[in-house]
């Protein structure tokens, strides 16, 4: 069903696949014809390439130097950003400290992460008062708790054909409305409202051709899934841009392209887009924004790095078991063998937490069939439209029951939500016992819905990843998250249960298209963009905090290892924990004690321990264990700080939320080790907080614990005058001295100078 080819392709007039190469023009000059180059060229500082046209077919000329560079390089200024109320404090507090004048660009601010936290008093609440401030402050837009989350309100009233837009969250993907969508942390959007650029290197780009149609009761989930299934593991599409085209795409809805839009965060793509027909110009004359669309296809012939072929005729119904998008099956797999595929996922489960926890997935086996103990259909993949109302059609005249099994649904903005009522959908669903609740991104993270221990969940949500849906290994509780798609979701609810594949049963949807009413939004969302009044006083709760001090880089650099990880991944949710901690997003030193908590318990003892210790180093006492350390190596404590390191194999894998790395900050970190990053928007976190992104050589063995140090000489030297590796000591806790070879590529000259200054802030304060 998904067929990966490895090798470049070109596509000519956007219909004909042709992998020789013979006759066609350079691939540098092809690749400049895809739709994501165009946007991307677009939207470069650095001007359009300027390519010239080849005097004839398979013209070879060699780039200038000059074009040679902007090919290479990109600096990218978005047309607007999006924001939710777990990082936007955080990221207006960032750039007021360097120099914020005012929004220059719309900046949507969403409250639909902690909107129905009750953790911490006032402190929620308190958030968004501060985010309406900032927005009549500052010129932004702000979108009240339960309006959308925050992908659907932009693809509803921001997203344009031929646009870019970043958001704080990783799932920003907005390229089947032909808008590129970018998930960074918070400090990318920080020099955005600076004036500053994204930078990146050119990225490769990958065709995923889409052919045949859909089956009935397959849906945007099922085909999501099986791509993720394909690419995840080996890299196929990380930090590559894909670009959807075929003669499959006129087959799908727009709510079906969005579904598997959105999900494309799961293969660590860079960001996507989609070719533009009438599906997406309805979206945005349905919307009351026509003038937003416009057709986007790849030019007379385009070249691609590499391709994706996805028959949807023979797509099936699927399930992602725990603890990864990736960890994928056909439904009807599952349940021809569920006690082997199941016996997998509890061994699984024990590698990762060892006695921690008990997991009993064998018994959800009932009468050789998998069962689930709760269901949910929610969030930006989930939530949409035509999800519940194919669910309502399936679950019509049905019940869930009155026993252990539950069912939850979330529609994602109120104009969805309306939708539902007046064409019948919500009373559908709420006949058949499923509880209907507002938008709210919680289930997908942890702050809503938690399964019981031990509870089995199938969820039309984005991730599965362990611990996400809120459970706490290191308390003894753990819940199961697959995923699945709302159809056979609904399929399981009116079977009792029973895991079941929307393509088995027989139903109809009979429910009209959708229609938007946006008179909710007029009412409610504040539209302050080129309405900014820096008069306006900011509204402060007493859990917004101000950034600790963060120190600039030292000539070298000692380092002791405070967590030691050895998982293939680690996520962004076990570096700091989602759910209720979230409700200290706005308070840096209270967050911070979250850190690793659900992976390493004892590395925020061992953190604040380095960092008092450092403290005690510059008021010019170095501890012993300092000088000592120091003394093997023939360097003085003067000129050499010490800071926290985490080394993990490859972490970073999830959310975009900045509050992973700057909890290390805070905790003063100053270092990461790792054999690759998980994602750039991870990498880009650490580099903005000030902590340095080093990876070691695939061949290199790590085996040193916690408590080792690693020694790094004229680190500071090295940032500054563009070295891409060092050479560095390991001293182990036994007093042995090893060599160890660490890399730090790819840096621009921008990002050496902020981890040279210790961190963005610091930054930008010294260039003010």
């Amino acid at each position: 069903m998904v067929e990966l080819i490895p090798h470049g392709v070109y596509l000519l007039d956007g219909q004909k696949i042709v992998e020789n190469p013979e006759g066609m023009p350079g691939k540098d000059e092809a690749r400049e014809n895809t739709i994501a180059y165009g946007i991307l060229r677009s939207h470069d500082a650095n001007g359009p390439a300027g390519f010239e046209q080849p005097e004839a077919a398979g013209d070879s000329r060699e780039l200038s130097p000059l074009k040679q560079a902007k090919v290479s390089n990109l600096r990218i200024r978005f047309d607007a950003m999006a924001s939710h109320d777990i990082t936007y404090v955080g990221i207006i507090q960032t750039a007021r400290a360097s120099g914020l004048e005012k929004f220059p660009i719309p900046y949507a601010m969403t409250n639909c992460h902690n909107s129905l936290c009750a953790v911490g008093g006032t402190i929620n609440e308190d958030d968004h008062v501060f985010g309406l401030s900032a927005a009549k402050k500052y010129g932004g837009i702000y979108v009240p708790a339960n309006q959308a989350v925050i992908h659907q309100y932009v693809r509803e009233a921001i997203a344009t054909c031929g646009g870019m837009v970043l958001g704080s969250d990783s799932h920003t993907r907005y390229g089947s409305l032909g808008c590129m969508g970018v998930g960074e942390g918070g400090g990318e959007l920080v020099k955005q409202l600076l004036h500053n650029t994204w930078d990146i290197n050119a990225p490769e780009v990958v065709l995923v051709w889409l052919e045949g149609k859909p089956k009935h009761g397959v849906g945007p989930h099922d085909v999501a899934i099986s791509l993720v299934k394909a690419t995840f593991e080996s890299g196929f599409v990380k930090n590559k841009v894909l670009e959807f085209a075929g003669p499959g795409v006129k087959e799908l809805p727009i709510d079906f392209r969005n579904g598997i839009d959105v999900m494309t965060t799961e293969t660590t793509c860079l960001s996507s887009i989609w070719i533009t027909d009438e599906t997406v110009k309805n979206h945005y004359e349905t919307h009351r924004r026509p003038e937003a669309y416009k057709e986007l296809k790849p030019g007379k012939v385009a070249w691609y790095d590499s391709m994706i072929r996805i028959d949807l005729s023979s797509q099936e119904s699927m399930i992602a078991l725990p603890f990864h998008p990736s960890n994928a099956f056909t439904i009807h797999e599952l349940q021809a063998d569920p006690e082997g595929i199941l016996k997998a996922v509890e061994e699984d489960a024990k590698k990762r937490f060892g006695d921690k926890v008990q997991i009993d997935l064998l018994s959800k086996i009932k009468n050789g069939k998998v069962c689930a103990d709760q269901a949910l259909i929610a969030g930006c993949s989930g939530g949409t439209y035509d999800n519940l109302a194919e669910a309502a059609s399936i679950m019509k005249g049905k019940t869930i029951g009155n026993d252990y099994f539950t069912m939850s649904a979330y529609p994602q903005s109120t104009p969805v939500y309306l939708a539902t009522t007046r064409e019948h959908i919500a009373e559908e669903l709420l006949e058949a016992g499923v509880v209907i609740k507002p938008a709210f991104c919680g289930p997908c993270f942890g702050a809503g819905d938690v399964p019981a221990n031990n509870g089995f969940s199938i969820r039309h949500t984005t991730r599965n990843f362990p611990n996400r849906e809120g459970s706490k290994p290191g308390q003894g509780q753990l819940s199961l998250v697959s995923l699945m798609d709302a159809r056979s979701i609904a399929a399981t609810a009116a079977n009792g249960g029973v895991i079941t594949a929307a393509t088995d049963i027989e139903y109809e949807d009979t429910h009209k298209p959708y229609e938007f009413d946006d008179r909710i939004y007029k009412s409610r969302v504040y539209y302050g963009f080129g309405k900014e009044d820096l008069s306006v006083e900011l509204r402060y709760g007493p859990n917004i905090k101000d950034w600790p001090k963060m120190y600039p880089m030292e000539d070298n650099m000692l380092l002791e290892l405070a967590a030691v990880i050895h998982d293939p991944v680690t996520t962004t949710d076990e570096l700091i924990p989602s759910g209720e901690t979230s409700s200290y997003r706005s308070n840096p030193i209270k967050l911070s004690e979250f850190a690793l908590s659900r992976r390493v318990p004892e590395y925020v003892g061992i953190s604040k321990r380095i960092q008092a210790q450092d403290l005690e180093r510059r008021q010019g006492e170095a501890p012993s264990n300092i000088a000592m350390a120091l003394a093997k190596v023939g360097v003085s404590s003067v000129n050499t700080s010490f800071g926290s390191c985490v080394f993990a194999n490859k972490p970073g894998d999830g959310s975009a939320r900045e509050q992973a790395a700057s909890c290390q900050k805070v905790l003063g970190g100053d270092a990461n080790i790792c054999y690759e990053y998980a994602t750039k928007r991870y990498r880009s976190n650490c580099i903005n907080w000030g902590i340095l992104p080093f990876t070691i050589a695939p061949e290199t063995p790590f085996d040193y614990e916690a408590g080792d140090m690693v020694f790094v000489p004229g680190i500071r030297e090295a940032i500054l005058n563009g070295s891409e590796e060092i050479d560095a000591k390991v001293i182990t806790k036994g007093g042995d001295i090893k060599p160890i070879h660490l890399y730090f590529k790819n840096l621009t000259a921008d990002e050496r100078q902020i981890l040279a200054d210790g961190c963005l802030m610091n930054y930008y304060k010294n260039r003010k």
